[in-house]
């Protein structure tokens, strides 16, 4: 009998841990195989030296190995605007700092500077996917096709003009364009994006129901940020606004609601029983003083919860490493359990599910065989790290965005030993420089 000849691929990374995320479990000395974007294997080194012959390696004997983080709701061409309005509540924060900057700056150049400047860093800290929602699609849809990102365009809907559109029709208009214009990207993917219920009034959010069932879009609101939006929905119109969107065929499968803070129990129920999904933000929640997601009461119902960092207007960072830490802490703080939101529980809600809020979870969110190749190399070998007794323990609760060394989209590396591939950073730099003196 001839001997086996060892298969040919693209490329074989081996680390020192691999995190698949699902299966849950920490695997050592394994090596992850990927040909044509996609992962073929996860095996003992020893075996992929029998069965595939690489055409690149790359050896990781300090790392772990874990898949693409996802930012489940951020704004990202907002970091252009990191840190001009800090310590202030979330309306003075909209009403006095940010929507006159948007009303004065808003255009495409902006919105794709802002991107590719939020996809740097986002890259850096081993986000390979995010779920945007911004104006000016099209302009970013560019910045992540240069930044060799995978996102979720959310295509944002108000009753109110700017300068991207001039009403709800408008803007599903300019919104659905882009979305023709981008169908055939591999990395991109398209949600409708209503901005919130007390900002799209009933006969907009009926548009936005009709074309989400008749083109399959999945819908992403903010809901129930402020105890403040929530009593001013009863009072006018005797319903939380939950109820109210569920009440106009928004709620479903297909529906991720974003921040939901303030909720009460019948939400809680209506969210698990419509099967939505739930995107906790906690560093922005907790730097607006908006309040601390149920995310204990979610998760005892079953509703999938995603983690997101809002923008960096809000946030200052997007870091979903940062979010990892405080939705634990929180989570046991708050509940007055240690054991509750444990490690692995908090790493899949960054991955997994994410993915699955963005109906990617087929795709990306774990290391498994026939997934897209989206993969995060950590460092886990100095001084911040050490001694190692659980790595994935320390993924959450020691390691940091800054650990992140190498990162890889559909196999194609993005992000080698910290140097991002396909990104100017010195033009990028002056360029934000050159915004920041506009916007100050």
């Amino acid at each position: 009998m001839s001997e086996r000849v060892p298969s040919p691929v693209d490329l074989r990374i081996d680390a020192r841990w691999v995190i698949p995320v699902e299966p849950a479990g920490v695997l050592a000395g394994h090596t992850l195989i990927v040909d044509a974007g996609r992962i073929v294997a996860l095996v003992p080194a020893d075996e992929a030296d029998r069965r595939y012959a690489p055409r690149s390696r790359v050896a990781l004997p300090r790392h772990a190995l874990i898949p693409g983080l996802v930012n489940a709701h951020t704004h990202t061409a907002m970091a252009l605007l990191r840190g001009i309005a800090d310590d202030v509540s979330l309306r003075t924060w909209l009403e006095q700092h940010i929507w006159p900057r948007e009303g004065r700056f808003l255009a495409e150049d902006f919105v794709h500077d802002g991107t590719l400047l939020g996809a740097a860093e986002m890259l850096r800290g081993g986000t390979t996917c995010c779920n945007d929602m911004y104006f000016y699609t099209d302009a970013a849809a560019r910045a992540y096709e240069q930044a060799g990102m995978r996102a979720m365009l959310g295509m944002p809907v108000l009753d109110f003009p700017t300068s991207y559109a001039a009403d709800a029709e408008a803007y599903l208009q300019r919104g659905l364009e882009a979305r023709d214009a981008w169908k055939h990207s591999p990395r991109l993917s398209f949600a409708l994006a209503p901005h919130a219920p007390y900002t799209v009034g009933d006969a907009s959010w009926a548009r936005v129901v009709t074309y989400a069932r008749q083109l399959d879009l999945t819908i992403q609101t903010h809901i129930g940020e402020t105890q403040h939006e929530v009593d001013e929905a009863r009072a006018t119109t005797g319903e939380s606004p939950l109820a109210r969107l569920d009440r106009l065929g928004a709620t479903g499968p297909g529906f991720i609601a974003i921040h939901a803070v303030h909720v009460d129990p019948e939400d809680i129920e209506l969210l698990a029983a419509q099967g939505c999904h739930v995107v906790h933000c906690p560093a922005s929640n907790m730097k607006l003083a908006s309040g601390v997601a149920p995310v204990a009461s979610f998760l005892a119902r079953n509703v999938n919860v995603a983690l997101g960092t809002d923008g960096a207007a809000s946030n200052n960072r997007l870091d979903v490493f940062s979010e990892m830490r405080l939705a634990s802490l929180l989570a046991k703080v708050t509940t007055g359990d240690a054991s509750a939101l444990p490690a692995a529980r908090v790493l899949r809600m960054a991955t997994l599910g994410g993915a699955a809020a963005l109906g990617l979870d087929q795709q990306v969110g774990s290391l498994e065989t026939g997934k897209q190749a989206d993969v995060v190399a950590v460092r886990l070998a100095d001084v911040e790290t050490i001694p190692m007794y659980d790595p994935l323990s320390h993924l959450v609760h020691a390691a940091g965005r800054e650990l992140v060394t190498d990162v890889w989209v559909s196999g194609t590396r993005v992000l080698d030993d910290r140097r991002l591939v396909g990104i100017d950073v010195p033009a990028l730099a002056s360029r934000t420089q050159a915004w920041q003196q506009r916007l100050a």
